[in-house]
């Protein structure tokens, strides 16, 4: 039984693949083909995965680490994470990527228990010596062990300032704590210090929503919706919206975040959103933390309907460039091709492709 749903897994992932690859999928506004064109513009893509075998071991052996998405990272896809040389180099140039932004995948080490604490400091020191073998086609986020508040603070501190790490992933809830729960209060306070972004990545939404509303089709299915068919992303967009709503960019108005898959659904209901103010009490109304405080990323999805409202959400000022790699990975030049073929204009569009995340990190 197990084998056929890993089997089972593996083809979806394929379909999926396939599906993001197709030809007649590609945007009309990205067709001209990257070696027709003379200037070579920089592309930084800032949330770009990792799997290192350390981590992938610890998932598979603790009880509980496991959160059902190690079913996600099947053949090729956990190859690739795995990989953080030679070939993930050569996929970067085939796909027109300059700069990857190396982030642990999700869950992280979220349900790592206080192993994590050990491992953070492990994985992120991997993450800088990969960054100091290549140090002009890779960067990092850090990744922190957010169960134990004092040492992800901690962590957070260290890998900036002795790493040079440039911000750092958190991955939502920590069992049943979301992202307004005090023991996240000092990473929020540590970053804003330190003046770093953070960005919040998608993890599977606990059990009890997974069987409410993702439940009751083949597991393969079950699974898919819960991550990145639907469930992902709702969960990631309720964790940014817990945090405007706790206060967290009134206590620490400088703090930056970053929401991939171009806002993880949030951007899409801004209006109704906007309706919170009747009753949260905040010191702004909720748009002006989504403008003042969030940065959308695109997360492999090259979409210039996406881009266009991420552009009237936030501003051209507060738009990143990201392939979600390896899990949206697509060749033929398809990075390069999307970022240059878009209509956007001479300022705007190098914003997109490097400014914006240079100006954010100090690169």
């Amino acid at each position: 039984m197990a084998c056929h749903l890993a089997s089972r897994l593996t083809q979806a992932a394929r379909t999926l693949d396939n599906g993001i690859t197709n030809e007649s999928e590609r945007s009309p506004l990205a067709l001209e083909s990257v070696d027709s064109r003379v200037s070579k513009m920089k592309i930084i893509a800032i949330e770009e995965h990792v799997l290192p075998d350390q981590v992938k071991h610890a998932w598979s052996t603790i009880p509980g680490a496991d959160d059902g998405t190690l079913g996600l990272n099947p053949g090729v896809l956990g190859k690739r994470l795995a990989d953080m040389g030679r070939q993930r180099l050569a996929l970067m140039d085939e796909t027109g990527v300059d700069v990857q932004v190396l982030s642990l995948t999700t869950p992280g080490l979220n349900n790592l228990g206080r192993h994590g604490v050990d491992l953070a400091r492990r994985v992120n020191d991997l993450l800088a010596d990969t960054v100091a073998a290549n140090p002009s086609r890779f960067q990092a986020l850090a990744v922190l062990p957010s169960v134990d508040a004092d040492a992800a603070a901690q962590e957070l501190r260290r890998a900036v300032r002795e790493l040079g790490c440039k911000g750092a992933i958190l991955y939502g809830r920590v069992g049943e704590k979301n992202l307004d729960h005090a023991i996240f209060e000092q990473t929020f306070a540590y970053a804003a210090e330190l003046g770093v972004p953070l960005l919040i990545h998608p993890q599977i939404p606990q059990v009890s929503v997974r069987e409410a509303y993702y439940a009751g089709f083949a597991a393969p299915i079950d699974l898919a919706l819960s991550t990145f068919g639907l469930g992902w992303h709702f969960e990631a967009g309720i964790q940014f919206v817990r945090i405007v709503l706790a206060g967290v960019f009134d206590r620490y108005p400088g703090l930056q975040v970053i929401l991939g898959h171009w806002g993880e659904l949030v951007i899409f209901y801004l209006e109704r959103l906007g309706m919170l103010d009747r009753v949260s009490g905040l010191q702004h109304p909720f748009l002006d933390y989504v403008r003042n405080n969030l940065y959308l990323t695109a997360s492999g999805m090259f979409s210039p309907a996406y881009l266009r409202q991420a552009i009237d959400a936030v501003g051209t000022d507060r738009i990143l460039f990201s392939t979600d790699y390896p899990y949206q990975y697509r060749s033929g030049g398809e990075a390069r091709r999307f970022v240059e073929g878009l209509e956007l204009d001479d300022a705007d569009k190098p914003k997109f492709a490097h400014r914006n995340w240079e100006r954010l990190t100090g690169s």
